[in-house]
């Protein structure tokens, strides 16, 4: 295992697959070592500075850090990037937005990785759609549209009590687009809401 798994070969491996974000499973699938010998080779190399651990069980090379759209989508997933994150993206809203905000089918979350805080807010299984594949640095990552974000941002607020977001720019929103989207949460209100916002 040790002649194996030396820091060499290990990185070469690991690039050559071109695994920016590694786990103990990638490593024993590489390797054919045990679940224990790639854990405690991570917590190893982890120690020595030779990896970042950006959360439990996962890992990147400091000197090959994905962009954080990347990191977004693989920490917790299903996901995609939505929300305040993704409407600024869009140029919908005018703010420059720090946390990358996602939505999921799955619970609730929120990571902080890399001096970074990623969240993850739960919307219905029926209305996990709307998203494109987008590349920054090369890497392929998911992102609602700008539509989808819209709707995503003002369900949320809707079920939070808070009003909708008046600070955005119309033009670059298609109403009929963003109604069909409202439409998959089963929610008159928030329907009621996106009509009278593009309006």
């Amino acid at each position: 295992m040790a002649k194996l798994v030396n820091q060499t070969i290990f990185a070469t491996k690991i690039r050559e697959k071109k695994l920016y974000i590694f786990n103990a499973n990638d490593v024993r699938a590489l390797f054919g070592v045990s679940a224990v010998a790639a854990t405690s080779l991570l917590h190893r190399y982890k120690k020595r500075g030779f990896v970042v651990q950006i959360k439990r069980g996962f890992y990147v090379f400091p000197d090959m850090l994905p962009p954080d759209v990347y990191i977004a989508n693989k920490l917790y997933s299903p996901s995609y990037i939505s929300l305040e994150f993704a409407l600024s993206y869009h140029g919908v809203i005018p703010e420059t937005v720090y946390e990358i905000t996602s939505v999921t089918p799955k619970t609730t979350r929120r990571f902080t990785a890399q001096g970074k805080i990623f969240s993850y807010r739960k919307i219905k299984k029926a209305a996990y759609t709307g998203y494109e594949v987008q590349k920054q640095q090369g890497l392929g990552f998911y992102i609602a549209d700008a539509e989808k974000a819209f709707v995503d941002m003002n369900y949320l607020r809707l079920i939070n009590k808070q009003v909708p977001i008046s600070r955005f720019n119309k033009e670059k929103l298609d109403p009929v687009k963003a109604l069909k989207y409202a439409a998959l949460f089963g929610n008159t209100k928030l329907i009621g809401v996106i009509t009278s916002t593009l309006r």
